[in-house]
């Protein structure tokens, strides 16, 4: 199974967590939240061949951390995929947007200008400015929308500029979760957990060998066999490693 979603180096034990994974065969995608991060979170995931760790500037600090955009472009080359990276206009965060809006313009044109990556992208109440940044970098490569949050209008659109979709199981614990997950196109559906930060209602964070039931649980929502959807999950993540970073001078 897989996790594309997830930030290995913000639980308290990682080891652990990444033993579980591998026991059980589970490709992970290792976000950041930082630049700086990415060099220690790659050092504890580098042994485990299914973990890779990407290059991350969370907009959350954004406005914290827009000085290391000159780190990020100098790590690009070492990684294949970016995250999470994107846009917050939630109440917390939306005094900080225009810098956001900044710092993830030059995030993406630098993806572009460095062949395109495969991008784990955060777009809480901001779907329209994230696609309409997307739009205008056509070369960046796939972008894979996590815990989409937005309006089924706005998934549309999204569906309509080739979005991914990574779920999971915090979405399946809300109506408008299943619902956008119902529209989500079969073929560019991807598992998550976003852990630690995504918890259980017991209060324990979601962690990658959770992404073993997901099968079952979407099995009624989707109405398919848990196998077929283990299947299909698995090919379209097959489908997202073959992207192809282009020469630079293409």
């Amino acid at each position: 199974m897989i996790d594309l979603h997830c930030h290995i180096d913000l639980y308290k034990n990682p080891k652990a967590i990444l033993e579980r994974a591998n026991k059980f065969g589970i490709y992970i995608l290792s976000v950041t939240t930082t630049p700086k991060a990415w060099a220690g979170t790659n050092q504890i995931t580098k042994k485990y061949k299914r973990v890779q760790t990407s290059l991350g500037l969370h907009p959350q600090v954004a406005h914290e951390r827009h000085t290391e955009i000159g780190l990020f472009e100098r790590l690009i080359k070492e990684v294949k995929y970016v995250g999470k990276i994107g846009l917050d206009k939630s109440q917390h965060f939306k005094q900080h947007f225009e810098i956001q809006l900044q710092v993830f313009s030059k995030i993406v044109a630098i993806v572009e200008n460095s062949g395109g990556r495969v991008m784990s992208i955060h777009s809480r109440n901001a779907v329209p400015e994230v696609l309409k940044i997307l739009n205008n970098h056509p070369n960046s490569g796939p972008a894979i929308l996590h815990w989409f949050s937005g309006s089924k209008p706005q998934l549309s659109q999204a569906i309509d500029q080739r979005c991914w979709f990574s779920i999971g199981p915090k979405m399946l614990e809300s109506k408008k979760g299943i619902e956008l997950i119902k529209m989500m196109p079969f073929d560019k559906l991807l598992f998550e957990t976003d852990g630690p930060f995504a918890t259980s209602n017991k209060g324990i964070p979601y962690e990658p060998v959770d992404t073993l039931r997901l099968p079952e649980l979407l099995s009624p929502i989707l109405q398919k066999p848990a196998t077929i959807i283990k299947k299909q999950i698995l090919q379209n993540f097959r489908n997202l490693s073959s992207y192809k970073i282009r020469n630079r001078f293409q």
